[in-house]
C-alpha cells in the first residue's frame, strides 16, 4: 500500500480484516491487529493514520462497541465438539449483549483446574457456558473455564434436549432420567440471558 493510499484511508470509514497498511510504515494502535506484517482494522470504525508519528489506529464510530478482550468474563453457546477443544458463539461480554459474532475456543486443558479425559465431561453442543478470556491470540478468543464461577450455566439433555438438573457431582435429566456429566458454573442455572 502506497503512502498515497494510505493517506486517502485517513477519516475512512473501515471494516474488520480491511487492510491498513504495513508494520515497516506505520505503528499498530488500538483498534488494530498485524498478521503477517501487515496491519487490519480490529472492529468496524473511523481509520486514524497519525502521519507525524507513524501510528494507525481504528476508533468505532458507536461508542461503546463491545468487543471481547483479555480477562474479560463472556457467555456463549457451545457450538462445534471436538474431544479436545470446543467452539463457543460469544453473545454477552460481562452484562452486555453484544450484536456482533464473536467466536471462542475453549481447549480442554483451560476447562477445568483438575485433568480432564474428554470435552464431552465438561460441555456439550447447545449448553450455555459462561468463561473468561485468557488469550486473543491471532484473533482468536482463548476462552477458560477452570475457575468455579464460570462453566456450563445451562446444560442440555443429549438425549431429548431437556434443561439438565444438577444432582451431585452429576447433572440428571427430569425427563428422560438421562445422566450426563459438566463442568457447571457455581450459580448453575441462575444466570439470566
Amino acid at each position: 500500500m502506497s503512502l498515497k493510499a494510505s493517506e486517502q484511508k485517513s477519516g475512512q470509514i473501515v471494516l474488520p480484516g480491511e487492510r491498513l497498511g504495513v508494520i515497516e510504515e506505520y505503528i499498530p494502535d488500538s483498534g488494530t491487529y498485524v498478521k503477517d506484517g501487515v496491519i487490519y482494522s480490529k472492529i468496524i470504525g473511523r481509520a486514524l493514520m497519525d502521519m507525524l508519528n507513524k501510528r494507525v489506529s481504528v476508533y468505532p464510530i458507536v461508542s461503546g462497541v463491545t468487543v471481547p478482550k483479555v480477562s474479560d468474563t463472556v457467555v456463549g453457546q457451545v457450538g462445534n465438539a471436538q474431544s479436545d477443544n470446543v467452539l463457543v458463539r460469544i453473545f454477552k461480554v460481562g452484562p452486555k449483549k453484544i450484536s456482533g459474532v464473536f467466536t471462542g475456543i475453549l481447549h480442554i486443558s483451560d476447562a477445568h483446574d483438575r485433568y480432564m479425559k474428554s470435552m464431552n465431561d465438561v460441555c456439550k453442543p447447545g449448553d450455555i457456558i459462561r468463561a473468561k478470556v485468557i488469550s486473543d491470540k491471532n484473533q482468536i478468543y482463548h476462552l477458560s473455564t477452570a475457575n468455579k464461577d464460570l462453566g456450563v450455566l445451562y446444560g442440555f439433555c443429549s438425549r431429548c434436549g431437556n434443561l439438565l438438573e444438577t444432582k451431585r457431582q452429576e447433572m440428571q435429566c427430569p425427563k428422560c432420567s438421562n445422566v450426563e456429566r459438566r463442568k457447571t458454573a457455581s450459580d448453575y442455572g441462575k444466570e439470566e440471558l
